[in-house]
């Protein structure tokens, strides 16, 4: 039943065949804008969005969008704060048309919420506000009002817009009666406006299409971006050996809006390793806008949240404000990111080597800890979320025989950098 709307979410380089009918090239799906009669959100012509600096303009957010059937209007690029905790940063966003600032309570031990809470100081009513906490599955109602009343005083507010159950990666959370009475008695109190579920495990399929099913959310935050989207892979599959890693997330965001459930993405940077691509970029037209628009035009998706560590960064995501067709020379500029790094990022969501480990080590959640070190260098976000695995990869410090080894379906030196987490962390 999804096969012709789940087309558009991938911009393609060669004919490819849904049963026996042959779908257009790339270059014409780009000039007509629609496939299978579904089209993309509408815009006008591709515009070249350049970088302050060259065209001296403020750059500022140019599109705003509804958020699902919420109601609420956010800003289609938006604030995460995993990575900062300077309320300047959120004043600057503000003051670029952001609306939409998304934190946790987890994000640098409390400090994100404490400076978000400073820079909308009285401003809330021009803002909305999402947090999230961790509730588990045997989590009681009192502990989650806990959770969101201390979320509360750190942002200096009496309400939030969307309340997160935060990286979820066991359908059991999102089954736990406790967390849904404390979300109507949340709702009944005004503490909460709506609640949502965010994740990019190895079972975000499954506990998006049991939220979804059930209606237990009215908005979602999911990993998503271009490497993650094999239709994009078609040219590179051949020389990469890249595989259908999380075939079914597209068909989760089309549920998602036929459930009228907001869609925000998130990692849709794809490990940022953006120093390696600025070499290639031209004209004040980034890597990081050609991924955004790649993310904005699929018309499954509302918007997406961004971690903002300077003004700099800032000033140049908003660039990628308000969704459009993509040029040639920027899909050449993702083929470019995928070709120097897709064998250097762990897709969110494949979990391919899970079973690789007979020692049990979760090889997954290694990896990501160490790529918000490496790629994001951000340790001490990598050091919490490494010791709250337990005992982590201490397994590949004398482990001689490698199992893991070659169980990557993208290449990735799974023992080497699960040992180098180790040391790093432990």
């Amino acid at each position: 039943m999804y096969g012709h709307a789940i087309v558009v979410t991938s911009l393609r380089s060669e004919c490819r065949y849904v049963g026996d009918k042959a779908l257009i090239s790339r270059r014409r799906f780009i000039e007509l804008g629609v496939v299978a009669g579904v089209g993309l959100k509408a815009v006008a012509a591709t515009a070249k969005v350049k970088g302050s600096e060259l065209s001296g303009e403020v750059p500022t957010i140019r599109s705003y969008v509804e958020l699902g059937g919420t109601g609420l209007k956010i800003s289609d690029i938006s604030f995460g704060s995993s990575q900062s905790s300077d309320p300047d940063l959120v004043r600057h966003a503000l003051d670029r048309g952001i609306t939409y600032f998304d934190t946790a309570e987890s994000y640098r031990f409390g400090t994100s919420e404490v400076a978000i809470g400073d820079g909308l100081r009285g401003v809330r009513d021009r803002v909305i506000l999402a947090s999230k906490t961790k509730a588990a599955a045997n989590a009681n109602r009192v502990e989650i009002m806990r959770a969101l009343e201390g979320s509360l005083g750190r942002l200096k507010t009496d309400y939030l817009d969307v309340y997160f159950n935060h990286a979820v990666n066991d359908v059991a959370r999102i089954q736990n009666e406790e967390w849904w009475e404390f979300i109507q008695l949340a709702k009944q109190q005004g503490k909460i406006r709506y609640c949502g579920m965010s994740g990019h495990g190895s079972q975000l399929v499954r506990c998006l299409d049991y939220a979804l099913e059930h209606d237990l959310v009215d908005v979602i935050l999911v990993a998503y971006n271009f490497g993650q989207d094999p239709d994009f892979l078609n040219r590179l599959k051949q020389s990469l050996h890249f595989s259908n890693l999380q075939p079914d997330l597209p068909r989760m965001l089309f549920k998602a809006k036929q459930k009228n459930v907001g869609v925000i993405a998130m990692k849709t940077l794809m490990g940022a390793r953006r120093n390696d691509i600025r070499l290639y970029e031209r004209d004040g037209n980034t890597f990081a806008q050609a991924a955004f628009r790649w993310v904005l035009s699929n018309p499954y998706v509302d918007g997406l949240v961004v971690s903002m560590t300077s003004k700099k960064d800032i000033d140049e995501y908003v660039g990628g404000s308000s969704a459009s067709k993509l040029a040639d020379y920027e899909i050449r500029l993702l083929d470019r990111y995928m070709a120097l790094n897709g064998s250097r990022y762990c897709r969110h969501g494949c979990d391919l080597c899970a079973d690789a480990c007979p020692k049990g080590v979760e090889i997954a959640e290694v990896l990501r800890t160490r790529m918000y070190d490496v790629d994001y260098g951000n340790p001490d976000l990598a050091q919490t979320d490494y010791v709250a695995l337990g005992s982590g990869a201490s397994a590949c410090v004398t482990c001689a025989d490698q199992p893991c080894q070659n169980s990557c379906p993208v290449g990735i030196p799974i023992s080497t950098w699960t040992r180098d987490a180790a040391l790093r962390f432990s």
